[in-house]
């Protein structure tokens, strides 16, 4: 991935002069995709203080929201003029992060009644098919068109005809608003990123094989076979609309082209900013008693007595067995403790919110004999919670956790980024994940070929049809990270950290500048002749 933006000697980069940006996960911790933009929103609040807006969905009835901080005072005069004017309920303030930008939160509810005038227009304009519409579709088209209908009345009310301004969209949730932008207010550049397209997700999860038919499919016609029309259709008239078209990785670029007939403009990868990994001693603290507390529940569910020379996994994410290696993550785990060449005990963690009820990890735990016995070479706990720090097994803070981990395993069949690596090695945590991780590939170019455990990160090499060999190379990592004395053990974790720091975001803003850039320089030629 390069900045590949070449200016001629007349022509001068395109600097916008307000930034609004929606999403579902604005101020609403759901995600990934609230990462990638809690992150990045100190960078570009550094640059153009307060001219960049956050909007995110309100949710009536919730009482308290701690990634939002309501301020009454700020843009009051517009906050009233929005209700009054505009029939918006909203809420202005500051997200509670670094940076603390303008977020406002946007009520979707009230604009239920005219659902289905909306879609009529959207047919009658973009031609996109909302006919097959089931599940969330309604619920985030209306906050899309809702946060649009926010970013409408800003502009109206400070009268910014006369300024470049860019509305960018996140992810098909936000597509029907990037669509009545482009044609309520055309001055405005549009700027759309997918983060994983939604047919591509799809296919990955009804267990088809995507890679190797990925020039064979046609978005249109698997988004029929797998009732995805509704859903697709936005996206992939969203894409070929707006000014500017993104994703995350040079994988997911591939899908947008085989699957939405639409190239990519820019690639737009996921930094990171680790203000809030802890230094020193802090770190050291905080490193011993994530172990005390990690061995301490494995200890206590499995009447053992592992100690601190265990070796400490963890696998987490989104319940997603297949899509992120879950399922080849509990086979590496059943082979090492079938392997008795194996020289240290390991507690293994699943980290992933689900419903208690889906048995397919403890299903599988149970056929591949990980049943925990006190001779067990692995033992493998199922943590089915968010952890928030008040989960009621372990309450602590997932970001507090991560650093009593040895190494952790991201093995993903489908990930078109992936920030929990990236996290890992920003707590001198090494791990493993694959070449179908956008974040894996990333991990190729820094290295100039494939990235080992000895750089601080080892990429396996996956594709639709090796789950077994992928399982044995992650058997075979863990076993040779087991056999590493202490100082190679610190090499490996220093060169992990190291290289998180090439993924810091003053290192990828410059991408965003060049989506912004394209999107201003179309949106200008619409004006002139």
């Amino acid at each position: 991935m390069e900045n590949n933006l070449k200016l001629s000697s007349k022509e001068k980069m395109l600097n916008p002069d307000f930034i609004f940006e929606s999403s579902w996960e604005v101020c609403n911790k759901v995600g990934g995709i609230y990462t990638v933009l809690s992150t990045r929103a100190k960078s570009l609040q550094t640059v153009m203080p307060d001219r960049i807006v956050f909007i995110g969905p309100f949710f009536a009835g919730d009482s308290h929201n701690p990634y939002f901080e309501e301020d009454p005072k700020l843009l009051a005069d517009w906050r009233t003029a929005a209700g009054k004017n505009d029939g918006l309920n909203i809420k202005v303030g500051r997200w509670n992060i670094p940076g603390r930008p303008i977020a406002v939160l946007v009520d979707f509810s009230v604009f239920y009644p005219k659902k289905n005038a909306i879609y009529t227009k959207l047919w009658e304009l973009f031609g996109v098919d909302s006919l097959h519409a089931y599940g969330d579709y309604d619920e985030a088209s209306m906050f899309s068109f809702a946060a649009a209908r926010v970013v409408e009345s800003y502009y109206r009310f400070f009268h910014l005809d006369d300024k470049r301004v860019v509305y960018h969209g996140n992810e098909w949730m936000t597509g029907l608003g990037l669509l009545y932008i482009r044609h309520t207010l055309p001055r405005v550049a549009t700027l759309f990123t997918t983060h994983a397209t939604s047919i591509g997700r799809s296919i990955a999860g009804n267990n088809k094989p995507l890679y190797d038919y990925l020039f064979a499919y046609n978005g249109d016609q698997m988004a029929a076979e797998l009732n995805m029309q509704s859903k697709h259709s936005i996206e992939k008239q969203t894409a070929h609309h707006v000014d500017c078209f993104t994703t995350v990785s040079d994988i997911t670029a591939k899908e947008c082209r085989e699957l939405l007939d639409k190239e990519v403009d820019v690639v737009l990868p996921n930094g990171f900013e680790d203000d809030f990994v802890p230094k020193g001693a802090a770190f050291t603290a905080k490193r011993k008693a994530a172990r005390k507390a990690l061995l301490n529940i494995a200890n206590s569910l499995t009447d053992n007595n592992l100690d601190d020379d265990t070796l400490i996994i963890s696998t987490s994410g989104r319940y997603e067995f297949r899509n992120k290696g879950i399922d080849v993550f509990i086979e590496a785990m059943a082979r090492l403790n079938n392997d008795n060449r194996l020289n240290r005990r390991i507690a293994a963690f699943i980290e992933v919110p689900g419903c208690t009820s889906d048995d397919r990890a403890s299903g599988m735990m149970r056929y591949l004999g990980l049943d925990n016995r006190r001779d067990s070479r692995v033992v493998l706990i199922l943590v089915p919670n968010y952890l928030t720090g008040d989960d009621g097994m372990l309450n602590m803070h997932y970001y507090d956790l991560l650093p009593g981990n040895d190494l952790t395993i991201y093995p993903s069949y489908y990930e078109p980024w992936g920030y929990t690596p990236l996290e890992s090695i920003a707590f001198h945590v090494p791990c493993i994940t694959t070449d179908l991780a956008g974040f894996g590939l990333w991990a190729n170019t820094v290295k100039g070929g494939y990235s080992e455990l000895e750089d601080g990160v080892k990429v396996i090499h996956r594709t639709d049809h090796n789950y077994h060999d992928v399982a044995d190379s992650i058997k075979d990592s863990v076993m040779a990270f087991a056999r590493c004395d202490k100082k190679t053990v610190e090499n490996i974790r220093r060169k992990a950290f190291n290289l998180s720091k090439k993924a810091l975001w003053q290192h990828f803003i410059a991408y965003y500048q060049e989506a912004y850039h394209i999107a201003l320089t179309k949106a200008a030629k619409r004006f002139t002749i």
